[in-house]
């Protein structure tokens, strides 16, 4: 196991360290997602296949004077099945999403590499007032998570951190408030979660508590006013979110308003899936990137 990583720099710098996963790009038609193809493969990262229309990505190539191999497709269904099917027949080891929607790479990626119960997404935050690495999930793909559902969320996101180091993750299971309150059901699935941790029930090695706001997870001062009792309040390495648009608004409150820098991979595919929006930055891909290759170096998948 890994010492404890505090910075996507040290993810950064592991990842380049280890060799060249072939990885698949899917729909690599638009000029940012071969920018951070070229980049991740300058910096030792993958060797890219890319997916998609082949006069397209020729002229990219051209653009930018590099030379991949290409694998022509004519449609976003199509390439999408395609970076599948260069996973199943051994010749790629890493998927990731291009330009096209997430509902159409996701759908073969379920049917045919799931490896685990659940599909899930993670987001690793590098905050300048937080300590050390902040975990958010689901922030992607879970819309309304049940707490089945959040179970398997959770079993994923703390295999990640254990791999990274993080010997017993401390998981804030959030809502709005930090009080069991029938009329917020977050609030009881988290309390749920926090008494099935503690009873040994979940399959991931974690410490858990909920339910906690936001305020009561991350700031040990809100936690001494309040006077709230925890060992995860105040500390906490990953976020469980109640839905996806509560996570998905905290993540990008962050990165466009506190400058926090990001990486997030899928897990519970049984190879790498790097999941970035169309609107993210190149560092943002990078990181991601990075982060999908150290996790398979680390045997998450």
């Amino acid at each position: 196991m890994p010492d404890t990583m505090t910075s996507l720099d040290t993810v950064l710098q592991q990842a380049e360290a280890l060799h060249q996963p072939i990885t698949a790009a899917v729909v690599a038609t638009e000029e940012h997602v071969l920018e951070a193809a070229l980049l991740a493969a300058k910096n030792g990262l993958i060797i890219p296949i890319l997916i998609g229309e082949k006069s397209a990505i020729q002229n990219l190539c051209s653009l930018h004077g590099c030379q991949f191999a290409v694998v022509e497709t004519h449609s976003a269904e199509e390439a999408a099945m395609a970076g599948v099917e260069e996973v199943r027949q051994g010749r790629a080891q890493m998927l990731i999403k291009g330009h096209l929607h997430t509902a159409e790479f996701l759908h073969p990626i379920l049917k045919h590499l799931r490896h685990t119960q659940r599909l899930s997404h993670v987001f690793i935050g590098q905050l300048s007032h937080y300590p050390k690495l902040l975990f958010i999930t689901d922030a992607v793909i879970n819309i309304a998570p049940d707490l089945a559902a959040k179970v398997d969320i959770l079993n994923n996101a703390a295999k990640l951190a254990n791999a990274l180091g993080i010997e017993r993750p401390k998981v804030a299971a959030l809502s709005a408030i930090e009080d069991v309150n029938t009329a917020i059901p977050s609030t009881i699935d988290a309390a749920c979660l926090a008494k099935m941790s503690d009873r040994g029930q979940l399959l991931a090695h974690l410490q858990i508590d909920g339910p906690l706001a936001l305020d009561n997870a991350i700031s040990p001062e809100a936690v001494r006013i309040k006077g709230i009792h925890s060992d995860v309040a105040g500390d906490a390495d990953i976020l469980l979110m109640p839905d996806l648009a509560s996570g998905n608004i905290l993540y990008k409150a962050m990165e466009y308003l506190a400058d926090a820098r990001f990486a997030g991979i899928v897990l519970g595919a049984s190879v790498p899936v790097v999941l970035t929006s169309r609107a993210d930055g190149l560092q943002t891909r990078l990181a991601s990137i990075a982060l999908g290759r150290l996790a398979h170096e680390l045997n998450v998948f």
